[in-house]
């Protein structure tokens, strides 16, 4: 019995396993810079245990306490990095011009 769960934050990967036994926390073998991940990933296969494993009821209690305590913890985060264009600084800037 055990729950597998992939969660990403920016370039961030993290894959949780969540069995019953021992209270073995892993974190990808990565530093702790990619910690959100790490946390997401962990309280996503938290959830997952119980809704395969034990009742409904169960996993909405700890969803909930999980979602009070901090929401980002289940919402998956969108922001990807944007490479640098041609004619400016950045991604988005754009040099000035003057016709």
């Amino acid at each position: 019995m055990a729950a597998q769960v992939f969660r990403r934050k920016k370039t961030a990967t993290a894959v949780a396993h969540c069995n019953r036994g021992n209270a073995l926390i892993k974190g990808n073998r990565r530093p702790l810079a990619q910690i959100c991940a790490i946390r997401q990933s962990i309280s996503k296969a938290l959830v997952a245990y119980y809704q395969e494993y034990v009742d409904e009821a169960s996993k909405k209690e700890i969803k909930d306490i999980l979602i009070q305590y901090d929401p980002t913890l289940l919402v998956a985060d969108p922001r990807r990095f944007e490479p640098k264009k041609f004619g400016g600084p950045g991604a988005g800037a754009r040099y000035q011009k003057s016709y």
